[in-house]
């Protein structure tokens, strides 16, 4: 499962506004226009797709409720896969 948060760079209890201001600043960073990075699609579909669900209240609800569920279900695997992505985006 994808953290979107993560994607975004903000807290889960980031403000709409703060999620906006993310979007904008890592869809510029990953664009395929002006990234030469050879995942600068990917990672720029994976940065839409986080927007596309914390961007609207009722998507990000079930999303938050989602992965509250899938934390308390199996708490290692949700850890794992965390940390995975972020040092996924560290190297």
């Amino acid at each position: 499962m994808q953290d979107h948060y993560l994607a975004l760079g903000v807290s889960s209890s980031a403000s709409l506004a703060d999620i906006k201001k993310a979007y904008r600043r890592q869809a510029a960073r990953h664009h395929p226009d002006r990234s030469s990075a050879p995942d600068a699609a990917t990672r720029f579909r994976v940065v839409q797709e986080a927007y596309d669900i914390l961007g609207e209240p009722a998507k990000r609800e079930t999303y938050d409720n989602n992965r509250k569920r899938n934390l308390l279900d199996d708490p290692m695997e949700t850890a794992r896969g965390i940390w995975s992505d972020y040092f996924q985006r560290l190297i």
